[in-house]
């Protein structure tokens, strides 16, 4: 089956024109791995890039999320310096009563705040909203825990906290002038709002809340310089943008403008979708919730590889363009020469020895070609002086032996024979000269060595029926044949003489007759004959 499969896939090959079968092998040979090459370059550029686009993103995200951990943590120690401060919280809970006090409470504060706020000058403001009625609200560092502080974006995260430090993010208030006038409202950037509950060691009983107002281009100022060929957000615990280049953005969901599969592990990576095209995705948590997380365009990532390959590709198709001319006009040279050659052998085919002077160099096909003009010209003498007289010899002699064994003449002779046996009533010697007509038939066959099975038993049972009328009874043939051997080819007169050496050399006996089997089938595609 392998050999017929593989005789399937080369006959069309070896039918195809010489110059052609070297075309496309050279081409294969050249233009395969050039290409190869060049696919296997876009792909491996495509995987470098991908690679080193990830690692580049998850260091920029670690190094943002150290930076923004570290400024953080210093946000957290400056309110912890108040939430521990013993004399604030004295001041905070004590009842006041005369004037003096209050000057005194008031003056620790804002030298207290103001320090605080001259060394940490990031800070945009600090406000303490205390539940003590004696103290006066400044509205600078003090202000009432009322109904308008419980409102705030603030309140209910610090509200559950138990005294940890909260962050909330909030945006950017621009009020009417009235409203600002009357104090109602202030115009205040984009925000993020550290708020921290004053509990006096006591979680049911708090004495106050600390807030302290960071400006988000402050957070922002951690990002901003990293946003070539990227965006880059910081997002809440709650999955709310935090900062980002687009300050619409802030408080919204990040998740719903990046689709894609947001594991819960602090840190990871994915594949997903922005702004209606593919992106990858880079995200590091710190301690306290927050993501940093760095998107990457995929086209525009891909973008440069498909330009590199675009100069390869035209780079790899002008090769190409240029190796198939080169490797035409090799093929076509060297089969041009070797087409005169053939021509050169069917004129000797034809007996035309008459051969031009080709000059074909001095290589293996030119060497050749030399050989071939000196022996076409030996060829032309032998013929000449030799051959030709051989030849007329033989047919003279095939001539008068054809005359003598003319198989007409037999065949007529044999007729007239059968024809005076039948005139003499001897049917023996009729049926003997019939079927001895039949053998020299099929046997001489238009000279023909190789017959069918088919014929050769005919020829065989020409040959048996003649011996059976010379023995009288005393020979048996039986036949074990298979009726699909008929068509097989075999050579003319196979089986006869075995039949002959059986009858000749065989043991007779005087009482029984000598029995010849003759078996014929088929064994592995073999014609088998016993």
């Amino acid at each position: 089956m392998l050999r017929g499969l593989q005789r399937v896939l080369t006959r069309p090959f070896l039918n195809i024109r010489f110059r052609n079968k070297l075309f496309a092998v050279f081409a294969l040979v050249a233009v395969a791995p050039l290409l190869f090459f060049a696919f296997y370059s876009y792909g491996t550029m495509k995987a470098e890039l991908t690679r080193q686009t990830y690692a580049s993103m998850a260091v920029t995200t670690d190094q943002i999320s150290a930076n923004l951990r570290t400024k953080l943590d210093a946000y957290a120690k400056v309110s912890s310096s108040l939430y521990l401060d013993p004399r604030l919280r004295d001041i905070l809970i004590q009842t006041y009563s005369s004037e003096s006090s209050l000057i005194d409470a008031y003056s620790y504060i804002n030298s207290t705040f103001k320090n605080i706020l001259t060394t940490n000058n990031e800070i945009m403001s600090m406000t303490i909203y205390t539940h003590n009625e004696t103290i006066p609200a400044d509205n600078v560092f003090l202000r009432k825990a009322d109904e308008k502080m419980r409102r705030s974006p603030w309140y209910e995260p610090v509200s559950k906290s138990y005294g940890s430090v909260t962050f909330t993010v909030m945006t950017a208030t621009n009020p009417p002038d009235d409203q600002v006038v009357k104090g109602i409202e202030e115009r205040k950037p984009a925000r993020v709002v550290l708020a921290r509950l004053l509990d006096n060691n006591s979680l049911n009983y708090p004495y106050g809340y600390l807030t302290m107002e960071i400006p988000e281009a402050d957070i922002y100022a951690l990002i901003e310089k990293e946003y070539k060929n990227k965006e880059l957000f910081i997002v809440s615990e709650e999955g709310a943008i935090v900062s980002a280049r687009d300050k619409t953005l802030l408080n919204q969901p990040l998740a719903g403008l990046v689709q894609g599969n947001w594991s819960a592990e602090p840190d990871g990576s994915f594949m997903g979708h922005y702004k209606g095209e593919r992106v990858y995705v880079v995200y590091n948590s710190i301690g306290s919730g927050w993501r940093t997380v760095s998107i990457v365009s995929y086209d525009s990532l891909i973008k440069n590889v498909k330009l590199a390959f675009s100069r390869l590709f035209t780079l790899a198709v002008f090769i190409v363009g240029l190796a198939i001319l080169l490797i035409y006009l090799t093929a076509r040279l060297i089969t041009k020469r070797i087409e005169t050659l053939l021509q050169l052998t069917r004129r000797i085919e034809r007996e035309d020895f008459s051969m031009p002077d080709t000059f074909m160099g001095h290589d293996e096909v030119g060497q050749l070609a030399f050989a071939m003009l000196k022996m076409s010209r030996r060829l032309k003498e032998m013929i000449t002086v030799v051959y030709k007289k051989e030849i007329a010899k033989k047919e003279a002699e095939m001539s008068m032996l054809q005359a003598q064994i003319n198989p007409h003449f037999l065949y007529n002779t044999l007729a007239s024979i059968s024809a005076l046996a039948m005139l003499s009533e001897d049917a023996r010697i009729h049926k003997m000269v019939t079927n001895l007509g039949k053998f020299y038939r099929i046997s001489l066959n238009k000279g023909k060595t190789i017959i069918s099975f088919g014929e050769e038993l005919k020829l065989t049972q020409a040959y048996v029926a003649i011996q059976q009328l010379r023995f009288e009874g005393m020979l048996n043939i039986h036949y074990d044949i298979d009726e699909s051997v008929s068509p097989y080819p075999v050579v003319k007169l196979a089986l006869q003489p075995f039949i002959e050496n059986s009858i000749n050399h065989a043991i007779w006996d005087d009482e029984a007759p000598l029995n010849i089997i003759i078996r014929a089938r088929t064994q592995g595609g073999t014609l088998v004959l016993e």
